[in-house]
């Protein structure tokens, strides 16, 4: 990515471009460059910012959904961030989730493509496994409708963490948390106007979960794109980014 990653106290960041806070929580797997053609796409319209989340750097008994959660917080709080349109991928998505829940104040809006929180289709029992590579392209290829998706590049980041004993534990604390926190009965709480953007082929969380939460949050819409899995803003960012420039025009000029 050609965008500076920021340092302030222990957080790290991107924080480009003017305008209404358009805030991205990456995935599990995920990293900043997932959201490479969105920062580009909106830069120009929006101060787009991109916390790295802490996903091997918390204790292990911080390394939860709840962690991150209080992890982000603070971060806004740090930034003195509100009035923010936040958008949340997978785990990103949870954590958005957990934050609108708690501290609905600052939140504009809430964007939520392939969240976890209802239910996920995880990589597997015996997942991550060590030293298959094979295997680790497999699970990555998963992820996307076109396995193409899962570069060289893509499938390396993935076999170095998995082959990192301490990452491992983590990752595998971070699966079981997001499956016990399960936010079915919380979500009709939610009054921010949301996006739901969905892969038509998402395997990790499959389109009926997208209409769970469609029905289960109060002021949602739900939009499918064909031909697409779990990461429809690396996947299809051209599509993706249509449907989220006409929702955030539609809202720019809302009340909190």
């Amino acid at each position: 990515m050609s965008y500076e990653v920021k340092q302030l106290d222990k957080f790290q960041y991107i924080d480009v471009g003017e305008g209404e806070p358009l805030v991205l929580f990456h995935g599990l797997f995920g990293a900043l460059s997932n959201f490479e053609d969105l920062i580009d796409r909106f830069k120009d319209t929006h101060r787009v910012i991109v916390p790295l989340l802490p996903l091997f750097s918390l204790d292990l008994l911080s390394t939860t959904v709840g962690g991150l959660q209080k992890y982000v917080n603070r971060f806004f709080e740090k930034l003195d961030i509100s009035d923010m349109h936040l958008l949340g991928n997978s785990l990103g998505g949870h954590v958005a989730l957990v934050q609108v829940l708690k501290h609905p104040e600052r939140i504009k809006t809430l964007i939520l493509t392939g969240s976890s929180g209802l239910f996920e289709n995880g990589m597997g029992d015996t997942y991550p496994k060590r030293g298959d590579r094979d295997y680790i392209r497999k699970k990555t290829e998963f992820t996307f409708y076109d396995p193409k998706m899962a570069t060289e590049e893509l499938v390396n980041e993935v076999f170095e963490i998995t082959n990192n004993r301490l990452k491992v534990i983590k990752i595998i604390a971070l699966a079981k948390s997001a499956i016990r926190n399960n936010l079915g009965q919380e979500l009709n709480g939610i009054q921010q106007p949301t996006l739901l953007i969905w892969g038509k082929n998402d395997q990790v969380t499959p389109p009926f979960v997208a209409e769970e939460f469609h029905k289960l949050i109060p002021n949602s819409e739900l939009h499918f794109i064909d031909k697409c899995g779990h990461a429809p803003m690396m996947e299809v960012p051209a599509e993706f980014n249509v449907l989220l420039e006409a929702f955030l025009k539609k809202h720019r000029s809302e009340a909190k």
